[in-house]
């Protein structure tokens, strides 16, 4: 019996699409695995879950713009309950990536801050690969930089779009109503 070869799957849910827009959304798609291995090594190398990780990054983000960051504002950030908020803290606060301190002017609060070990840390675990992120975004010329800007934001934009919701100007949805990669 012969064998049938089919053609290879794009992936999406849609109607076949013109092939330069399946090359692009297969590459975002790559670019999106690349990104959460990387993220997975880093969890694993850090000894942290994908919560205390986005933690320290938002905290070391605050600390560097200078914001005091409460229990409350952590928890809103991350999408979390207080209680889960609490365990996260004490988690953090217990692995050395964290610092509950008084706040300055409110005895009643908390100023979570992340420490200066944290950020070492950060720092030795991506501070290669953020270099050579930032090489390769820096090599774009001023119009290809513009291209990217402008592509990514639409695509942010679809996919924070409600279903229900008309497309942003300038893009159009699929044939079966999808307008992103499948997921």
């Amino acid at each position: 019996m012969a064998q049938q070869r089919s053609r290879p799957s794009s992936g999406y849910w849609y109607a076949p699409e013109p092939e330069r827009g399946l090359a692009v959304l297969n590459a975002l798609r790559d670019y999106r695995s690349a990104e959460t291995a990387m993220r997975r090594r880093t969890r694993d190398s850090m000894g942290m879950n994908e919560t205390d990780l986005l933690a320290v990054r938002f905290l070391l983000q605050a600390e560097q713009a200078g914001e005091r960051i409460g229990p409350k504002d952590l928890g809103t950030k991350l999408g979390i309950s207080s209680a889960s908020t609490t365990t996260l803290i004490d988690r953090l606060v217990a692995s050395g990536h964290a610092l509950r301190e008084d706040h300055p002017t409110d005895r009643r609060a908390l100023v979570i801050r992340p420490t200066t070990g944290s950020d070492a840390e950060v720092r030795a675990t991506l501070g290669g690969m953020h270099a050579r992120m930032m090489a390769v975004a820096a090599s774009l010329s001023d119009g290809d930089a513009r291209a990217v800007i402008d592509f990514l934001t639409k695509m942010r934009e679809v996919l924070d779009q409600d279903e229900h919701q008309s497309p942003p100007a300038g893009t159009s949805q699929g044939a079966a109503g999808g307008a992103g990669p499948s997921a």
